[in-house]
């Protein structure tokens, strides 16, 4: 038996508010989402972290990293006050 590790790929589950197949806003809404939840409750609450691994999923990097920069610069077009 090899010690290599397993990698498990998921991509995100059904959100039925976003039920088109085009998921800009299930990716928005998801990057939004952790970030006012990483505000309210830190890093760790583990409830966080499926937002995450949603935009993660699904937004392009680009998207990310723009996002970021945004919010690094105070620019970003949403609140994210929990």
């Amino acid at each position: 038996m090899s010690d290599e590790k397993k990698i498990v790929l998921q991509t995100a589950g059904f959100d039925a508010r976003f039920p088109q197949t085009n998921q800009s806003k299930h990716c928005w809404q998801n990057y939004v989402d952790y970030h006012k939840c990483i505000n309210a409750k830190g890093e760790e609450f583990a409830p966080c972290k499926q937002f995450l691994r949603t935009y993660r999923s699904l937004c392009p990097n680009d998207w990310v990293e723009k996002w970021d920069t945004q919010r690094e610069e105070g620019k970003f077009p949403s609140d994210l006050t929990p």
